[in-house]
Parts: C-alpha cells; sequence; structure tokens
C-alpha cells in the first residue's frame, strides 16, 4: 500500500526531495527495506515523539519548506498536492494545509510550513498531543502564525479515503482493483466516477469518525 502512495506522489511535479520518516523500532524494518528496494530516501527517528522524528529528517537536509503527507493514504493526488504547494508559496504563508477547513475526502491531506517554523514547533511544544501530531502547535496558533487553508471547488469532506481500519483497507482495495490495472495514473475524478457508478462503495466506512487519532490525543493529553 505505501508503495502505491510513493509511486502517486513521486509524480507531483513540485517537491523536490521525498523522505519516508519512519520509527527505529524493529517493527518498521520492513519498511525500511521497502524504500531501500524502491530506491526512496528513508530516515528512522523516535517512535513516539513523532514532531521530533519529522524535524531531524527534515534537518537532515535543512529545505526552506516541508510538505507533510501521512503514510495511509494510498489515493494521494499528485495534482492536489502540487496545488496546495503553489498555493503556500504564492500566499507566504508559514503554515498551508486543505485538512484543517475540510473540504477534500480524507486521504488527500497536504500540509506544508516553512522549516524555519517547523524548527519552532520542535523547540516549543510541549503536549504529548503536538509532539504525536507534528502541525498541531503550528495550526493551533493562527495568531501567531501565517495560516492559509485551501479549499476544494465541491465540499467533499464526507467521503473517507485514508486507511485506519479494515473497512478503509476494504475500499481502497476495491478502488484499485477497479481502476489500477486499466490506468496506474488514475485520477481524484476517475475515482468520484467509481463511487457514483457503485455508490455502494461510499458505505463500506462511512460509520468511521474523521481525525479519531488526534481526538482521543487531545482528550488524553498532558505535558511532557
Amino acid at each position: 500500500m505505501i508503495a502505491r502512495q510513493l509511486e502517486r506522489v513521486q509524480r507531483a511535479h513540485l517537491i523536490d526531495h521525498l523522505v519516508v520518516a519512519t520509527s527505529d523500532s524493529s517493527s518498521d524494518d520492513p519498511l525500511a527495506a521497502l524504500c531501500e528496494d524502491l530506491q526512496i530516501s528513508c530516515f528512522r527517528g523516535s517512535l513516539n515523539d513523532v514532531l521530533d522524528r519529522y524535524y531531524q529528517a527534515a534537518a537532515s537536509i535543512n529545505p526552506d519548506h516541508i510538505v507533510r503527507l501521512t503514510g495511509d493514504c494510498p489515493l494521494a493526488d499528485p495534482s492536489v498536492i502540487d496545488m496546495v504547494i503553489e498555493a503556500h508559496l504564492l500566499s507566504g504563508a508559514d503554515y498551508t494545509a486543505n485538512c484543517v477547513q475540510s473540504s477534500f475526502p480524507d486521504g488527500l491531506d497536504v500540509e506544508i510550513c516553512k522549516f524555519s517554523v517547523l524548527q519552532q514547533a520542535w523547540e516549543e511544544a510541549k503536549l504529548v498531543s503536538q509532539r504525536e501530531h507534528v502541525t498541531l502547535f503550528i495550526n493551533q496558533q493562527s495568531d501567531r502564525f501565517k495560516v492559509h487553508h485551501v479549499h476544494a471547488r465541491e465540499d467533499l469532506s464526507h467521503l473517507r479515503w485514508t486507511v485506519d481500519n479494515p473497512e478503509d483497507f476494504e475500499l481502497v482495495s476495491r478502488i484499485y482493483f477497479n481502476l489500477y490495472r486499466q490506468n496506474p495514473h488514475f485520477t481524484t475524478e476517475d475515482v468520484l466516477a467509481l463511487i457514483s457508478k457503485e455508490p455502494e462503495l461510499f458505505n463500506i466506512n462511512q460509520h468511521l469518525e474523521r481525525n479519531e487519532g488526534l481526538q482521543k490525543s487531545l482528550q488524553n493529553d498532558q505535558s511532557i
């Protein structure tokens, strides 16, 4: 699944360097091996302090801007990624996202921030939720950071294309079964057309809550 996502991300024109930032736990050894096979850079860091892992991965390259894509989105759309990157650069924002004010399907999430802002978050974030969810410290402070939101032309936030549960995996597997063999470069429009043709697909994972992991983290928050 991650191989298919990386395949799609690599078609984005405005990403200069792609790094998979995974943990140093032995459970992630297969992922590191996959990256080696695919000749994609892989950085390994803290399992639980994801912000530190993310910052250290970025610091090894020292970029001006960071594009954050979570690894559970096998329908990631390169054209959406490029659109959000372009909006970020044109706006001059510190942080740009298409998923904080939801209008895209859950699973097309793109977040971008300046490296200098990521460094501030790494230095200052104290809550467990802020260390687990990389950009939370930034987007919680729109009075401090210049935050820009990108919206879809049509509100599709009711669609769930991320993979956190077996139902999610079933949906994405069926989408790939129907579309990938005919066209490995299938688009978001192709997925929407398939769901329109086979509306029962919509119901497979519709009962699942968006951003459930974040909500749990916020409820169990504590300082570190």
